[in-house]
Order: C-alpha cells, then structure tokens, then sequence
C-alpha cells in the first residue's frame, strides 16, 4: 500500500487503460474523455506525487472539459460518415409481432426483443400478427402487417 500511494501516477496510467479499453465496447467517446482525464491525473501525479487533490482536480477538469467540448464534435463528426445509421434507423425494415391490437392511434409491438409504442400506418392489426417497421416517430414505431403490400 506504501508502494501504490508513493506510485500514485500506476493507479491513473492503469485507470486511463481500463477505461481506454472499455470504450471500444461502447464505442460512444464517454469512457475514452474520462480516459483522458486519468491520463493527465497520472501525469500530475508524476509532477506532484504527494497532491493527491491537485490529481484529482486536474482528473475531473479534464474529463468535464472533454465530455463538454470534444465529445460532441467527434460524435457528430461520426454520425455524418457515409454509410452511419443509428440502431433506430436499423430497426426500420425490422419484423416484429403485434402484442396488442393496433390502430392508427394505439397499440404495442416487440420488435428484436423490445417492447415499442405503435401505430398501424393504415387500418388495424390484430395481436399475433406478424409486423414490419415502416417508420419511427420519436419513441413509436408506425408499422403495417408483413404479409401485405406497403400502403
């Protein structure tokens, strides 16, 4: 524990590895700015081993400042590549079955295992029936009965 607490910057470096790592499994730049953020409260560390706060001001400063300015630029930076689609734009096209009757105002569906708000894009559906995403509305799927022709 002497070791670990004269070697403070071991704990940020390694922290700022985890973190790097995690982020390729969310992919979503959140874990990579804390990552920077542990990054520079190691090398604060180096350059004052014994200001534990001074780390871990520098750690929270950076991490906020990158969530708050870098973050947004490299995601929409992403979302503007050819070729990008959301989950939501994926699920467009998807099947799913209605767990509820549908009508042009109401009604449930569960499309890739979840459970979605729904409305028919014209007519009703009955529960049971097998459906197709036309479009999503905010937090609603508009679907129509896979076995007949679009609308």
């Amino acid at each position: 524990m002497e070791w670990m607490s004269q070697h403070l910057w071991v704990v940020w470096i390694s922290l700022a590895a985890i973190l790097g790592v995690a982020e390729l499994l969310t992919l979503d730049f959140t874990l990579l700015m804390l990552a920077s953020g542990a990054l520079a409260g190691g090398l604060v560390a180096l350059a004052f081993p014994g200001l534990l706060w001074v780390q871990i001001a520098v750690a929270l400063l950076v991490a906020v400042a990158m969530l708050a300015l870098l973050r947004p630029t490299l995601l929409r930076k992403v979302r503007a590549l050819p070729g990008y689609r959301s989950s939501v734009d994926k699920m467009i096209g998807s099947s799913g079955i209605a767990l509820t009757e549908i009508t042009s105002g109401a009604g449930e569906v569960k499309v890739g295992g979840e459970v979605w708000s729904a409305h028919s894009v014209e007519g009703t559906i009955e529960a049971g029936t097998e459906i197709e995403v036309y479009r999503i509305d905010g937090a609603i799927a508009v679907v129509y009965p896979r076995n007949l022709a679009l609308p």
